[in-house]
C-alpha cells in the first residue's frame, strides 16, 4: 500500500484561491483562507430527511443517497476510482478523532488556525470488480451537516492514508485507511461524507455521524 503525499488546501467557501509552491517534491501546497461570512453552499448540506436513514445495508443490498449512519456502520455503496475502474465497496467509519495542530507541524506557518480530524475507516472489495490501487475519499462535515471550509490531504504521524493494493479486486478483500480532515480553530469534524458513488452521491452524499 501507498501512501499519499502531503498536501494542504485551506480556502474560503466560494472563494477558493490555489496557491501552487515550487521546490521539492515534498513541499506542501496551500492556499491560504480568507475571513468571509458568506454562506456555504448548498452543495455540502446535511442530507434531506425524506432521503436520510439510520440503518445500514445488509448483505447484497446498496446504501441509498443521503443515508445517515452512525460511526461503525457499514455502507455498501457504487464506488468510481477516475475514468475506468468500477464497483461495489463497503465502508465502514470506525472513528473520527480529534487531532491537535501541533500535529501538522510540518506543513509549517501555513498550516497555523488549522485543527486536524482523522476518520478511519475500512473499505471492503463487495463485487470483485478489479479496483486494485484506488483510494478512498471521505470530507469531513461540521455539526451542521456542511463543509468546514477546510481542505486538507496528506499524512500525519497519527493518520497515515492507505490505498488498496494490487490485490483489491475479489469480493472480500479489505484494507483499513485514515483520512486526514480538518476545520478552523473553534470548529469541530462531527461527520464524515462519501460522494464518490456517481450523480447521485455527488449530489447527497452517504454521511456517518459520531
Amino acid at each position: 500500500m501507498k501512501h499519499v503525499r502531503s498536501a494542504l488546501l485551506a480556502a474560503a467557501v466560494l472563494a477558493p484561491v490555489l496557491l501552487t509552491a515550487c521546490g521539492s517534491d515534498d513541499e506542501p501546497t496551500v492556499a491560504a483562507p480568507a475571513p468571509s461570512t458568506t454562506a456555504e453552499s448548498t452543495a455540502s448540506s446535511a442530507p434531506s430527511s425524506s432521503a436520510a436513514s439510520s440503518a445500514p445495508a445488509s448483505a447484497g443490498e446498496t446504501t441509498a443517497p443521503g443515508t445517515e449512519l452512525k460511526v461503525g456502520q457499514r455502507a455498501v455503496v457504487p464506488f468510481e476510482y477516475g475514468t475506468s475502474k468500477k464497483g461495489t465497496i463497503a465502508i465502514t467509519v470506525t472513528a473520527i478523532e480529534r487531532g491537535e495542530n501541533a500535529d501538522l507541524a510540518k506543513f509549517g506557518d501555513r498550516a497555523k488556525g488549522i485543527v486536524p480530524f482523522y476518520v478511519r475507516a475500512t473499505v471492503e472489495n463487495v463485487d470483485g470488480s478489479d479496483l486494485s490501487y484506488s483510494s478512498l475519499r471521505l470530507r469531513g462535515v461540521g455539526p451542521d451537516g456542511r463543509s468546514t471550509g477546510v481542505i486538507i490531504t496528506g499524512d500525519t504521524d497519527r493518520c497515515e492514508s492507505e490505498s488498496a493494493d494490487k490485490d483489491f479486486k475479489t469480493a472480500g478483500a479489505k484494507y483499513d485507511t485514515c483520512v486526514l480532515t480538518a476545520a478552523r480553530e473553534g470548529g469541530s469534524v462531527a461527520g464524515a461524507e462519501f460522494d464518490a458513488g456517481g450523480d447521485a452521491y455527488s449530489d447527497d452524499p452517504v454521511v456517518w455521524k459520531g
